[in-house]
């Protein structure tokens, strides 16, 4: 059986084959494409067009390679981001990325509108400004006639999954990144959009996922030259499928999906919306077989992917690989910067902001490329720790492993750092895991395996993880101690 996997990240996309011969997974990625934001005037967007001829360009290498007989096709993004349909189903305006700037201002203005307790108690979602509702409360603020025209607001995931079916979904995973949805109830806030003049008549009925959405259209068929290939629903939203990829046996685990963010959390029954998990600022997102992913969005290796595009830029190219080795040759714990302070969530003059950071907390300043990777990599690992300290006081279990799974999980200085900090075994891998778990999902909604247990099943037997042991956590108890005194400056 043979199946396409389209996972869309934040700067860049690939379409991935999976052969699935009733043991294994084989993977093959068949297509690589850049996905490159747009500046238009002060709006930042997606090159949402764009996106949509890679995905036939996919298709196309499919095709080229020989494998035109799919069983399925799924996608899976980034979160927040959406279209917008009028009633012809045409797409109103670019849609517009979660980092641009129309956003400022309205979360704060929500919550002297709402209060952020209730804001909360109706999502469940961690309050980050890039979320699906400031930009409507934005949308509605500076261009209500917009919205006004919308029939449909469908999600990325959902949008690209729309183009070539012609099928509107709505599915749970990437619409409860919006905080907008209750994790309860499962349906969409509706008197908390009310209250923040949030229209509603455009949010479609909920769907779960691993289930068929269409196939895809005609008009799509004849233009590429293939035949009626379903469109399945997989975990839309692209940590929903790296969770399912996670090669955890039984339920007492924590996951880290690692990238550009930072995503650490655990697979729950039902969400945590007391208030310790009000103060600890976690998120209730959806998981697929009805799950909550409890967990908290981290910065992540973006800050060092900023530093090293600004090298780049300057001629003073370097690898990952050799600042991971010069980091490793530097003093421990010399400098650490909060990674999820709000000026390292913006793009440009990221080691100024490092040194700035620094000075501010009374530390010695990363002149290096060595010394700026290594405070970088020290910072996320000893957030991790507190995140991971969070997830076991509210779940009230000692979470005995952590499973590190996506692109960073290659990070093997990282990784070490992690499990220092952790005083915990990491199990690093898959790599691959939003594409596994994409295939996994498909192969749930063709009824090829039975669930998610079954499926994480599948990956054990397909991909074996990387054991790191912690080797020097009494010297990272110290390092901690450093870490929670700059917090507490900052």
């Amino acid at each position: 059986m043979k199946l396409l996997a389209y996972d869309f990240g934040a700067s860049s996309g690939r379409a991935v084959l999976g052969r699935y011969n009733g043991n294994i997974l084989e993977t093959e990625v068949l297509w690589r494409f850049s996905n490159d934001p747009v500046q238009m005037g002060d709006t930042l967007h997606w090159d949402t067009l764009r996106l949509l001829h890679e995905t036939k360009q996919g298709l196309y290498a499919a095709q080229r390679a020989g494998h035109a007989d799919l069983s399925g096709i799924g996608i899976d993004t980034w979160g927040v981001d959406f279209g917008l349909l009028d009633k012809r189903g045409a797409l109103l305006g670019n849609p517009v990325h979660y980092r641009d700037m129309r956003t400022l201002g309205k979360m704060a203005k929500a919550i002297s509108i709402a209060t952020k307790e209730a804001i909360y108690a109706q999502t469940g979602i961690q309050f980050m400004e890039i979320n699906t509702l400031y930009h409507l409360m934005a949308l509605a603020e500076s261009w209500p006639e917009l919205l006004e025209q919308a029939e449909a607001l469908l999600f990325t995931p959902d949008l690209m999954g729309y183009f070539l079916t012609g099928e509107k979904v709505c599915e749970r995973t990437i619409a409860s990144t919006s905080q907008m949805l209750n994790p309860v109830t499962g349906d969409w806030a509706f008197e908390l959009l009310k209250s923040l003049g949030v229209p509603t008549h455009m949010l479609l009925k909920v769907t779960e996922p691993l289930r068929k959405n269409g196939i895809l259209t005609p008009q799509v068929q004849s233009e590429l030259g293939i035949g009626p290939i379903p469109v399945l629903s997989v975990g839309g939203h692209d940590t929903a499928s790296a969770v399912v990829a996670v090669p955890a046996q039984g339920k007492d685990f924590a996951y880290l999906s690692s990238g550009t963010w930072s995503l650490m959390g655990v697979e729950l029954p039902a969400p945590i919306l007391s208030d310790a998990a009000f103060r600890m600022n976690v998120t209730n997102e959806g998981g697929v077989n009805r799950t909550t992913r409890l967990l908290k969005n981290i910065m992540g290796l973006w800050i060092l992917q900023e530093c090293k595009r600004e090298w780049d830029r300057k001629g003073e190219v370097i690898s990952f690989d050799d600042l991971a080795a010069v980091a490793e040759k530097e003093p421990a714990f010399r400098s650490l910067i909060d990674p999820d302070a709000p000026e390292f969530g913006k793009p440009g003059h990221m080691t100024d902001k490092i040194r700035d950071f620094c000075t501010r907390t009374g530390q010695q300043v990363p002149e290096t490329k060595g010394s700026v990777a290594r405070c970088i990599l020290e910072s996320l690992a000893m957030k991790y720790r507190k995140t991971f300290g969070e997830l076991e006081t509210l779940t009230g279990k000692r979470i005995p492993v952590l499973h590190v799974v996506g692109g960073g999980s290659r990070d093997t200085l990282l990784n070490r750092f992690t499990a220092d900090a952790l005083n915990r075994p990491v199990l690093a891998g898959p790599s691959e895991a939003t594409a596994l778990g994409n295939l996994a999902g498909q192969l749930v909604a063709l009824g090829e395996l039975s669930g998610l247990q079954e499926a994480r099943a599948l990956i054990r037997r397909t991909v074996e993880p990387v054991t790191v042991l912690p080797e020097n956590s009494s010297v990272w108890d110290e390092g901690y101690s450093m870490f929670e005194a700059i917090l507490e400056k900052a």
